[in-house]
This record gives structure tokens, sequence and C-alpha cells, in this order.
């Protein structure tokens, strides 16, 4: 070898020999059978003559599926790790093309000064190959390829075509690949990878020399720069989190290609094959990876194959998402069984998210040390701040960086400290003082108790007193380098802890993040228009420190089993001393813990124009300040579920609830006021309706019952007036009005008709086969026999249906339904078939029927659960009807693919359902609704 391929930084070991006829090798490491694709493939000219391309073809597909079918066979019974079954895949692959391009340069011969290499490039140029990856090849020619170099190639690509694979291709000379590998990344990233196949090895030889000089003469920053970009825009584009519960395994943050990035750096700059080559003070770099760092990295690299290589064979396609169908069947693949009250699909997406963000860890340890290794140290800022000296920080190259001897492996206060001092100061931490952290994470326990430490804990996570403060950045970096975990033991027990449902976008611990930047921005007053109450009482808290640490703890207990605010508000009592909060701090978390969720779960599935409702809930509030912290957790909470979660509707219900019983708190909707309050209403809807004649406005004020005056604002029942006395004057036995309110990010629908049973149901039905989603609705008959049926609905996108031939249509379904003329059950099944399927159908949500009848003074509550589809509300409205009971009130509720609906109902003598026999009844009705009908329970099914 030569000097100049020794100093290089790409030396690559000799190349082997070319083999003389067709490479096999009759076993395999584990000394199984292997197909033996060389000796059987020259069978095909086993006289010199050539078979005709259908021959062959036919005779390589059957090599094809044999030597895929070894690979899953040994793979699926626990003989090779995912890592080992990709390196296998990849040299059987090589023994097969190599068979094909020795048949086709039979059938179309080239001649001697026409000069032709194929290699391997991309992930088949690294020797591992998944069961559906693309197959990657270089055909390198030393100038333009000749027309017989261009038939043979062809003839190459067509036949693996007709295969059935995937083959990525280029046809270039070595002056073609240096030219195009210095204007884009991505190729010189894969001509890293090259290795030659078949062909002119000479050839071959030439080009990596050529290439590695080239790479040599440009400075390695440019590559890593590139590459980091390339990354940074790949995790915006998949979550920029590793904690999505459907991650990308290949593309997504801590995933595969992050790996394969570690890889391409730490070889551009150092010409290394594995992680393990970087260890030890005799390795490139001086040793930048420790002997643990080195094995997490292997364990990672291998534990991610293995998860790819079932999603393949599982998907039977290129399949890089785990999606929750996915989950499961892959979690029970693995070995992942239900452990106490833990699922195995939760255990086994948790170990995969540990694993990702120890690739996230893994790179923030080799990175900047590869960094330094290939530009140099840092350039160390003169000493002019004492105290920043002092503090044991210096500044390089304009960010913040531990000095030397005060890194948190030996001063473990430290990490607290200097993301204080990047915070006060606005400075950027150095790549450096990350993998600092990182390492010196484990002794971040060592904190725990200590009043110092939980000074800074609190100052980072809720700043002091500022609004400008953004404690959900440094909890993101306290969480990804592991000192958040280490520090706060039950913390760590979240991390990486998934809900295997639709409704939550992030695992336990990102969520809360999340939720902490909401509240950031609350304070910040930059929702405002969003949320306009929360941002205004958040001007104007006195327990601003406990608000912060009741939301950091609002979910700690999850996956504990039980209520998880219960065990979530008992481990705040002993964590809030422990961060250093006074009694009164810690009793006011613990309250909040426990209470989180009792606003949110009162206005989305209670009805909030009930006194009892509103009365129930102060009587747990009692102080105007915990409501104002209730509220703001409460949108924060729901904001950081995901993006879709929130919605104009459920702002409006949550303004609503926050008004009603801050009035109760200041003394105000006693119950005795009722009367008081009803006729209140119906003088402001008189004087709106003031150009009435007396008699039409006295006939309308004298329709509805109490209930109907005190649900609705005076305008909108001046509305239903007009409608109303329109359809009296025209005779119109039905009338559909429809009037979107995007300030609420609803439409309303009113139905005017004559009252009957099962009409809620059949007019639910019909909103169901138009394609709308309810998510609230009121039902008032009204004194002369006539219903006034209010309906809020949603598009798919939780948005209000505006669209004029949207709304045209609801009219006309519900008149078709109302009238008979369409067959209501068979479009409801039509509507349940057209919903697109798969995904969801994994998460279980078992049927659950709750009667309540202490949340209302005059109403029976039932609460249904299940699974959401096309008509699901219709089946259960005509359930409730054909107990023979009256829905008063209707609230909807979807959590992913789990509703939540809960009705207002009284028996046909308008009292609460009291007997147990009929109880028992009705539940029964209601568990055989939310099954569906038989033919549609086995189709996916999403809410309408």
């Amino acid at each position: 070898m030569t000097d100049t391929a020794q100093s290089s930084p790409f030396f690559l070991p000799d190349l082997p020999e070319a083999p003389s006829g067709f490479v096999s090798a009759p076993l395999d490491g584990a000394g199984r059978d292997r197909p033996d694709v060389g000796a059987t493939l020259a069978a095909l000219i086993p006289t010199g003559a050539v078979p005709p391309r259908d021959a062959a073809l036919g005779l390589f597909r059957r090599q094809l599926a044999r030597l895929q079918t070894h690979v899953q066979t040994r793979f699926e019974l626990g003989e090779l790790s995912g890592l080992a079954a990709a390196r296998l895949l990849s040299g059987l692959m090589d023994e097969f093309i190599a068979a094909l391009i020795r048949y086709a340069l039979e059938l179309l011969p080239v001649e001697a000064g026409d000069r032709l290499a194929v290699a391997a490039t991309g992930g088949y140029g690294r020797a591992t190959l998944a069961p559906f990856s693309d197959i990657d090849l270089l055909f390198l020619t030393d100038h333009e390829p000749s027309a017989r170099v261009e038939r043979a190639v062809e003839f190459i690509l067509y036949f693996l075509w007709d295969l059935g694979l995937k083959v990525g291709h280029a046809t270039r000379s070595t002056a073609d690949c240096l030219t195009e590998a210095s204007g884009d990344i991505t190729i010189r990233t894969s001509l890293l990878d090259a290795r030659c196949l078949a062909g002119d090895r000479p050839l071959f030889a030439h080009f990596q020399l050529a290439f590695r000089a080239d790479c040599a003469a440009e400075s390695p920053a440019k590559y890593i720069a590139a590459k980091q970009e390339e990354r940074a825009a790949r995790h915006a584009r998949f979550g920029d989190t590793p904690f999505m519960v459907e991650p990308n395994i290949k593309e997504g943050k801590g995933g595969l290609r992050d790996l394969q990035t570690l890889y391409w750096v730490a070889r551009y700059v150092f010409g290394t094959f594995a992680m393990t080559e970087l260890v030890g003070p005799s390795a490139p770099g001086g040793g930048i990876l420790s002997a643990s760092e080195a094995r997490a990295c292997k364990r990672a690299w291998d534990y991610l194959w293995t998860v790819r290589f079932h999603l393949h064979y599982v998907a039977g396609r290129a399949e890089e998402r785990l999606t929750f169908d996915l989950q499961p069947v892959i979690g029970a693949r693995m070995g992942y069984t239900r452990h106490g009250r833990q699922d195995g699909v939760e255990r086994f997406m948790r170990h995969y998210f540990l694993v990702v963000r120890e690739v996230a860890r893994v790179t923030g340890v080799l990175e900047p040390a590869v960094l330094r290794a290939a530009l140099g140290p840092p350039a160390i800022a003169p000493a002019t701040d004492s105290e920043l000296a002092d503090a044991g920080f210096v500044l390089a190259d304009g960010r913040i960086l531990f000095a030397q001897g005060r890194e948190p492996t030996v001063e473990p206060l430290q990490l607290f400290r200097i993301l204080r001092f990047a915070r006060d100061r606005a400075l950027a931490l150095h790549p450096l003082a990350l993998r600092a952290m990182i390492r010196g994470a484990r002794r971040t326990a060592e904190l725990r108790g200590d009043p110092a430490a939980a000074a800074l804990f609190l100052d980072l996570l809720c700043g002091a007193g500022e609004p400008t403060a953004d404690g959900a950045h440094w909890l993101k970096i306290l969480n990804e380098t592991g000192a958040l975990g280490r520090y706060l033991p039950d913390w760590r027990r979240i991390v990486g802890q998934m809900q295997f449902d639709s409704y939550h976008v992030y695992t336990v611990d990102m969520h809360t993040i999340h939720a902490i930047g909401v509240l950031n921005m609350i304070e910040r007053g930059e929702l405002v228009e969003i949320a306009p109450v929360a941002s205004g009482v958040a001007r104007h808290l006195q327990s601003r420190r406990a608000l912060y640490v009741a939301l950091l703890l609002h979910d700690i207990a999850k996956g504990r089993g039980g209520d998880h605010s219960e065990i979530g508000a008992e481990l705040a009592a002993t964590i809030g001393p422990a961060l250093g909060l006074d009694p009164e701090e810690t009793e006011m978390v613990s309250w909040l813990v426990l209470h989180h969720l009792l606003l949110s779960q009162t206005a989305f599935s209670r009805d909030i124009d009930d006194p009892k409702t509103i009365l129930d809930v102060a009587d747990v509030v009692q102080s105007p300040e915990r409501l104002r912290l209730l509220l703001i957790l409460t949108v924060a909470d729901i904001r950081a579920v995901s993006p879709k979660v929130w919605n104009g509707w459920k702002a409006t219900l949550l303004r609503e609830i926050y008004a009603r019983v801050a009035e109760v708190l200041e003394g105000g909707l006693a119950t005795t006021e009722r009367d008081v309050r009803v006729a209140r209403v119906k003088q402001m809807v008189s004087e709106l309706l003031a150009d009435w004649p007396a008699v039409d406005r006295e006939d309308f004020l004298n329709l509805g019952y109490p209930g109907y005056w005190l649900g609705f604002d005076p305008e909108t029942i001046a509305r239903h007036g007009r409608l109303i006395r329109d359809a009296k004057q025209r005779n119109m036995p039905l009338v559909v009005a429809a009037e979107p309110l995007p300030a609420r990010g609803v439409t309303e629908i009113v139905v005017y008709t004559a009252d009957h049973a099962g009409l809620f149901s059949r007019i639910a039905g019909a909103l169901a086969v138009a394609g709308a989603s309810i998510v609230d609705a009121r039902i008032h008959t009204l004194t002369d026999g006539m219903a006034l049926d209010t309906f809020w609905i949603q598009d798919a996108g939780g948005g209000p249906l505006d669209a004029p031939h949207r709304l045209a249509r609801i009219s006309a379904v519900i008149e078709q339904v109302l009238s008979g003329r369409l067959r209501l059950s068979a479009e409801i099944r039509k509507a349940g078939r057209n919903v697109a399927g798969g995904r969801m159908r994994a998460i279980h949500v078992p049927p659950r029927v709750v009667v309540d009848n202490r949340a209302s003074n005059r109403h029976t509550v039932i609460e249904v659960n299940g699974r959401d589809r096309p008509g699901l509300l219709h089946d259960v409205t005509a359930a409730i009807t054909g107990q023979g009971l009256q829905i008063a009130s209707a609230h909807i509720t979807t959590y992913g693919v789990r509703a939540v609906d809960v009705f207002y109902v009284k028996d046909v003598f308008g009292l609460k359902v009291q007997n147990e026999r009929k109880l028992a009844q009705l539940r029964g009705a209601l568990i055989e609704a939310l099954s569906g009908p038989p033919e549609e329970t086995t189709q996916e099914r999403t809410r309408t």
C-alpha cells in the first residue's frame, strides 16, 4: 500500500482478490445450510451456452426467493439479530448480483476497451440491507460509456426490475463522480460507502484513490456542517423529538439515520469503520468515546436493525414508521409481554424510546469531539469576565463552556449553574458543554436534597418571576442529557412512557415539557387570541411557582396503574418540599395535580347550563386563585397533547365554565335566583325583538321552559324566535337552519319540527351521513309540542363547516331522513366503509357505561365510552330512546379513537331513572349499541 493511501483519512483495507468464477459459500455463520447462489446459478452456462433471458429470469427469481426466505426464516427463528440478518442478506445479494452481472456480460459481451465496474453504494454499500430496501448501484466507467456498456447496464437494470427489486442507480465515470460529489453532499456520502461487487476492480481502486484524495483536499468542516444541516431539516420534518408515539425508526430523531450520520462524520474525519475504533487513548482523536458509550452505540444499532427487520416483514414492504397497528405485533414478536399493569406494547415502545434517547446522547458526546479533532480546540475568549470565570465557566466560540476541571463530573451543581448563566446572559451552550453534561448526568443524583440545587432547578423551571423565562427549553436539555431523571427519580419513570392511544402525540415526559412551554407562551402573552381568559388571569397569580411545579408533576404517576391524579397528588406532597416549596405551595401543588382534569372533564362532558354542575365544581375549587391556576393548567395541558386537539369550541366551553364558577365563588348563581335570571333573559330577548307585534312576542316568550332560556345567550334565542315565527307564518313542518360560528370553531344546526320519539337519534344519524362531527347538542321540547333541537358540529379538521354546498347537503339529508326517504342504517354503513382503516384498529377501546344520579338535580346522567365510528351517536341515542327515555342534552367528546358521550335524560314522567332493573336494561342496550352492527365491527371506523 502507498504512503498516500495510509495517510488518507479514507484508508480502506486492501480490496479482496477478484473471484474466479462465481462466489459461493456452502455454510453461513451459524453452520446452517445457506443458499449456494454461485453454484446454483453456475448451472446457467454449464458448457458455455448462454440461456435465453426468460429462462434465466425464472432461475434468478427462484434463487432470489430462496435467499430472501432463508434470511427471513433464520431471523424469525431468533437465530439472527437484525444487524446480523442485514449483513447476511447483503452478502447473499452480493453473490446474486455478481452472478447476474456475469450472466449479462456473457449474453451481451463488451470489448476489451470498455471498462466497467459495478459497486454497491448507500446503505447497501455499508454491507447492510433491509428486506425491502433499495439496491443502490453505481456503474463505474473510465470515460463516457460506449453503446455496448449502456446496453449491458440497461439489461441488468431491467432484469433487476423484472425481479421485483427496487434499484437506485447511476452510471458515471470517475471524473463524473468527483464532479457530482463536490456539489451534492448526498452523493458524496453515498460514494463514501461504495464497495466493488463485480467487474473491473483496478478501475474501482483507481476511483477510490481519486475520491479519497478529493475528500482529503477539502476541509471536513464543510462536510460536517452539511450533514448537521441535513439532520436538522430531517428532524424538523419528523417531529424534532425522539418521543413521537408513532416514530419513524429510520428518519426520526435518534433513529438509524442519526447513527449513520455519526458513522459518516467519524469516518470522514478519522477513517474508522466502527465506533469501537474510537475507544482508548491510542484511538483516533485520543479516545473520544468511552467503552460503555461505544457499547451503547452498538446495542442501539443492533436493536434498531432488529426492529426494522420485524417492521419490514410484518408490513410486507419498506415501512419505516412504527404505527399503532404494527406496534403490538412487533412487540409480541420481540418477546414483550404484559408485566404488572403495563401492556407488552407499552413496554416495547418504552424500550424503543430509551434506545433512541441513548442515540441522541451518544450524538451529543461524539459529534463535538469529532469537530474538535477536525477543527482544533475551541477558541477560548480572554478572561474579561471575572464573575463567569469565578463560577467555573469560559466563553468559547461565543458560547458558554465549562472551565477545565469544573465539569459536572467534578462538580455536579455546575450542570444547573451553566444553564442559569446561559439563560441570564442569553448565551448558547457550547457542544462540548452538552457533551460534559451528558457524561456528568449520573452525578446529578447527588444533588437530591441539596437546597442550592433545588433553588437552581426551580429558577430554571419558572424563572425568578419573569414571564420571559423559557423553562421548557431548559427542561428539554435536562431531559435529553439524562440529568432530569437522575435528579427526580419519579420523572425517570415517565421518560419514554407512551400511552397506547391516538389522542396523545408524545410520550408522557415530552407532553409535560410541551405543557411547560405552553405555560411560558401564556405568560409571555403569545396566546392572547387563542386563550384570552387564561392569558389575562396569568398576570394576577399569587402561586406562580406552585403552578409550574404542578404542571411538571401533573402526569408524573402515569403508567403506575390506578388513578394517576390521586397517586400524583401523593407524590407531589413529597416532591414539593424536596424542591424547596413551602407547605402552602406544596399543598397547592398537590391539590392541582389531584384535580388537574376537573375543568376539562366537566366542560366537555357535563351540562354546564345545569346549576348543579357549576355548584359542584365551585364546591371543589373553593377559591378564585385555585380557579385561575386550574384554568391555566388545563389550557396548557390540552394544547400540549397535540396540535389538533385544541379548538375554538373547547376554548369556548372552558371560558364559559370558568366564568360561571367564578360567578359562584363571588356569591352569585344561587339556585333561588333561577326565576330572576330567566326573567332577565326574557327581558333582553324582548328588547331584541322590539319590532315584533306584542302578541307574537308574548307567544314566543311563553314557548320555552326555564332550561331553554338559561341555555342560550339572548342573541341566539332571538335568532331562534325569528326562525320559529317564520316557520309558523309559512306553515312549514320542518325547518333546518345553519349558522357558522367561526369564533367558537363550530357551526350551529337548529332543527325545528314536531317532536316525536327518536327524533334526536335520526338527526344525529343524518349528520353522520352528511359527514359532520357533533361536538355538543341541546334538545328542547317547547310548550306547544314542537321540538327545537340544536347541534354544534365541526368538520373532520375540527373547524366550522361554512361552505354553502356542505350546509345545503346537511339540510337536505336531515329532511330526507326525517321524511323517511333515506334509509338511514344503510347510509351509515356506507359512511363507515368509506373511512380509511388499518392504523387505529390495534387500539382497544372497551365499551363502558356509567350512570350517575348525583351529577344533576333534575336528570340522570349517562356516560358512554366506546370506539369511535360513523353513526355511533345515532346508535346510542336510539338505544336510549328505545328504553323510553327523553334526552335533554348531549355532550360529545372524542379522544383519538375513543368516544366519550354524556347524555342528560329523564323518563316519560319527567323524572330521574332510579329503578335498578330499568338501569340494568339501559346499560345492556347501550353496550350492544356501542358494539355496533355485526357487519361493521371488523371495520376501521372513526368518529362523525
